[in-house]
């Protein structure tokens, strides 16, 4: 894990070594001003030298104007290098997502995602911080203050070291007690984001069904959770804060016990007494900073662990060594491909399934829910790898070739509809970088979006919202299609993607895409019959196996299933949009 964060750190370096640089300056320059106080009471205002009272004073000044000067740059320093840190994190984190396939994502949520990005990376950030200030800076002073105490008197400087002792095995305790709290409160994180997130992305839903008590009443039981294991932890942390109180007055009491004797004595003057008092102080604060650090460090680790997680996830989809770049054709083949989600699944979602399609064909896929349709459309893409057998694109197996250019030439209309906040035309040119105006337009028209953008306010140039919700379904839809057909691929799948257009655009669609594009074959799955009566061949899938493949008028007559989907459909129950409409 440790190995893993500090790569991040990268330009970085200069700022982090500089930092515990400053912080040592900043306490030698701290430990020299009790010696030159001891040296002006004794051998200035005991002796009455006012020469010797000015000249050391006059080091004192310099001695802090180099300490405050210190502190500034190791607070800039650390600043530079902790933020910094943290942006190479984040930035690490979302690089690898990219790379992630939908296995890799389906083992993180959502939720679980945006902790990591933000709570844990803000935790290791502080953390880090710290540890370049605080790490250096309390040792250090802990050390020479020590030393320091020692050498002007051994017999009460051990009062310290007995002091010093019992801090740290207290500490260790306390932390040992809480550091498992620690760790399961960003569980408990993830839990209250996840509910927020559900909340926002399907406010609508909650409205229509009036459940706001029920959304608030999961809120606030996964903020007690947090609130409540915080809490419990804190309640193991804040002993701390006592303990080291009684035990830095302790200090002080027994020093001014013991040293006032001993100036009575001679054995001590008065100039070294305030000397280790002043030194007493610098000691234990620094035990009071490492206790802080002790806290910190242990609620960072777990947030490291789970940023470390994202970072060395490794995508389950990799390039090839010498991968193919070019795509010869739209011609698609199952050779018996067996599929699962989980390596442990008893029962395979494809089940030996043998498929043969030809450049420039138009497919139909229609089956009950959960018989794998988007699956299987899911390996032509290379979405998923298989687990048995092998798909064919273009006469190679879909491992050989490069992601990218693979997934160039196979577009996919995704059944849920993403679009982004920006214009129409940007959206539009996720499926070319490149394309023109002219061009957008001319898949517009092809997907029968044209009309609709034209009566926007600005046309190509109108504001689409965040997840295009100041759009209706179907035109959510018809954008998707045009995107898709920028990037004039050689397959071009539709996965349920004209479900919320109505059937007379949708036989639009289907008769533009026949025209216009002959030679991309084309896939569409879909619930309707009338979606893929024309296709040239249509696939029957049933529970993760190949019912039946062939025409419509084929299927009618051998395959019970499509004969069944198509009665109920053309009956007393057929689509009631069947005369057209705009959603």
């Amino acid at each position: 894990m440790l190995k893993t964060l500090l790569s991040y750190i990268k330009e970085y370096r200069r700022a982090s070594l500089l930092t515990p640089l400053c912080m040592i300056g900043e306490v030698v320059m701290e430990m020299i001003i009790p010696l030159l106080m001891a040296s002006i009471i004794d051998q200035g205002v005991s002796a009455g030298n006012l020469d010797h009272i000015i000249k050391v004073g006059l080091i004192m000044i310099g001695a802090a104007g180099l300490g405050l000067l210190f502190g500034l740059l190791g607070g800039v320093f650390a600043a530079r290098a902790s933020t910094g840190f943290a942006k190479n994190l984040r930035m690490g984190m979302f690089e690898n997502i990219q790379t992630f396939s939908f296995e890799n994502i389906d083992r993180f949520s959502v939720a679980g995602l945006v902790t990591r990005m933000t709570t844990d990376v803000s935790n290791v950030q502080n953390a880090y911080q710290m540890i370049l200030r605080m790490c250096f800076r309390a040792p250090a002073s802990l050390i020479v203050a020590m030393t320091m105490a020692f050498i002007i008197n051994a017999r009460l400087a051990s009062i310290y070291l007995i002091a010093v002792l019992f801090l740290g095995l207290f500490l260790v305790f306390i932390m040992s007690r809480a550091i498992k709290y620690f760790t399961q409160v960003f569980e408990k994180y993830d839990e209250l984001n996840a509910s927020v997130q559900e909340n926002v992305t399907g406010i609508r839903v909650v409205k229509a069904y009036v459940r706001e008590e029920h959304e608030n009443s999961k809120f606030t039981k996964a903020a007690w959770n947090l609130y409540k294991m915080f809490t419990d932890a804190e309640k193991i942390v804040v002993y701390n804060g006592p303990v080291m109180t009684l035990t830095v007055y302790t200090c002080i009491l027994l020093i001014s016990w013991f040293g006032a004797k001993m100036i009575v004595a001679g054995s001590l003057t008065t100039g070294e007494m305030m000397s280790l008092l002043a030194y007493c102080m610098n000691i234990l604060m620094s035990l009071m900073m490492l206790s802080m650090i002790f806290v910190m460090l242990t609620m960072s680790a777990a947030s490291g662990r789970r940023i470390a997680e994202v970072l060395e996830e490794e995508s389950t989809l990799k390039n090839p060594e010498d991968p193919v770049f070019e795509v010869a054709d739209g011609s698609i083949e199952f050779r018996d491909v067996m599929f699962s989600y989980s390596a442990t699944a008893e029962i395979p979602v494809l089940d030996h399934v043998n498929l043969k399609i030809e450049s420039g064909e138009t497919i139909g896929i229609i089956g009950p829910t959960g018989s794998s349709k988007s699956s299987l459309v899911s390996m032509i893409s290379r979405l998923y790898d298989v687990t048995g057998g092998s798909v064919l694109v273009g006469g190679r197996d879909v491992r050989e070739y490069d992601l990218d250019a693979l997934r160039r030439q196979v577009s996919v209309v995704l059944q849920k509809n993403v679009l982004f906040s920006g214009t129409v035309i940007d959206n539009l040119r996720w499926g070319d970088a490149d394309a023109t105006p002219e061009q957008c337009r001319e898949a517009c028209r092809i997907a029968c979006a044209d009309d609709f953008i034209m009566r926007m306010p600005q046309g190509y140039d109108s504001e689409i919202s965040q997840g295009g919700t100041n759009l209706s379904g179907g035109q959510q839809q018809r954008l998707c299609i045009a995107r898709a057909l920028l990037g004039k691929p050689k397959i071009i799948i539709f996965d349920d993607s004209t479900s919320a257009v109505d059937t007379a655009t949708d036989a639009k669609i289907r008769a533009a895409l026949r025209d216009e594009i002959p030679g991309t074959t084309k896939i569409i799955i879909s619930q309707r019959v009338s979606s893929i009566e024309q296709a040239d061949r249509i696939i029957v899938m049933d529970e993760g196996r190949v019912s039946g493949f062939g025409t419509h008028k084929e299927l009618l007559a051998s395959n019970e299933i499509y004969r069944d989907v198509y009665e109920s459909q053309t009956g007393a129950e057929a689509d009631f949009d069947a005369k057209g409409g705009d959603d």
